[in-house]
């Protein structure tokens, strides 16, 4: 561990990861998207099944536990994040409409806007994660505006990662963001629109039974089925009932169903392919391919031709 980093943020990042029942591989200093100072944590899982598998956690340098309930949901976290590494894949989602993506490359913490914009910024890339070797992505600019930042306990990885991958992904979900094998930096705005203030919590699509059903069993196909080599993923995953607007016990209640009609296998709240679900491989590769093509901009082919009135 290197004496630049404040001892006490190292104290209190080594706590918490022991909380959550990880360990403190390793504590450099970095630095952020416009050069200022950053703290950066590797940590890890002492079981075998997750070995060689790590997360990384970035942080100002300056960040402080000033606040009561900063340490506790640092806590709570790194208890999901610890979850996640027991993964197979741990960096991979799936999409509503299932498309399966790997979030990586993320410059944490925010920075404010160089344009001049009211606005924090993190960038990052999200990636096809099919199997295959296409390189289709998408170079990410989430934005925040100063109002919105308002309701996030702390502008940093932590507390605003679940709800910015979320955001991503509902972006994807409406047709806007476009993979491609190079390209500019494309927008994704984080706004109050995903956010009641009412219910004091995030909401970015309601969904039904049915919905739900279908996108466990996608996450199953391709994170255990395809990319894990059948091992199994975890089920009740909270950043995805906040994704869906359900909760964690609801989804685990699902797979439930599903591992009864023989198409996952459950144990605890890990679920991996069966054989019956691989089966249904040109299902989920059709559902694959219509959500990305449903992000591929559509144009007007009549102003294409230039018959339009302009």
């Amino acid at each position: 561990m290197t004496v630049e980093l404040k001892s006490s943020l190292v104290t209190a990042i080594q706590t918490a990861a022991q909380k959550a029942g990880m360990v403190l591989l390793s504590a450099t200093q970095g630095a952020g998207f416009q050069g200022h100072p950053t703290a950066v944590f590797q940590l890890g899982l002492t079981d075998a099944a997750a070995a060689g598998r790590s997360l990384k956690l970035e942080l100002s340098d300056n960040f402080d536990f000033d606040k009561p309930h900063l340490l506790p949901e640092m806590t709570t976290h790194l208890a999901g994040e610890a979850m996640r590494l027991r993964n197979p894949r741990p960096e991979c989602y799936v999409t509503l409409a299932g498309l399966p993506i790997a979030f990586g490359q993320f410059q944490w913490p925010f920075h404010r806007s160089t344009s001049g914009a009211d606005t924090y910024i993190v960038h990052g890339e999200m990636h096809l994660a099919d199997g295959g070797a296409h390189n289709l992505h998408a170079k990410i600019a989430a934005s925040v505006t100063v109002t919105f930042a308002e309701i996030v306990p702390a502008m940093e990885q932590p507390y605003a990662e679940t709800f910015i991958y979320n955001a991503v992904r509902k972006t994807v979900d409406l047709g806007q963001l476009e993979f491609v094998k190079s390209g500019n930096r494309q927008p994704v705005p984080v706004t109050t629109r995903f956010y009641s203030r009412w219910q004091k919590k995030f909401i970015f699509t309601e969904t039904d039974d049915t919905e739900r059903l279908r996108y466990l069993l996608s996450k199953v196909y391709w994170l255990s089925g395809v990319l894990g080599e059948g091992k199994p993923v975890w089920i009740a995953d909270p950043r995805d009932a906040q994704y869906l607007n359900t909760t964690e016990a609801d989804l685990l209640r699902m797979a439930g169903h599903e591992a009864g009609e023989g198409l996952m296998t459950l144990d605890g709240q890990f679920a991996r392919a069966t054989p019956a679900l691989m089966a249904r491989a040109a299902e989920y590769e059709a559902m694959r391919d219509a959500a990305l093509d449903f992000t591929k901009p559509k144009f007007n082919e009549s102003m294409r031709a230039g018959e339009a009135n302009m």
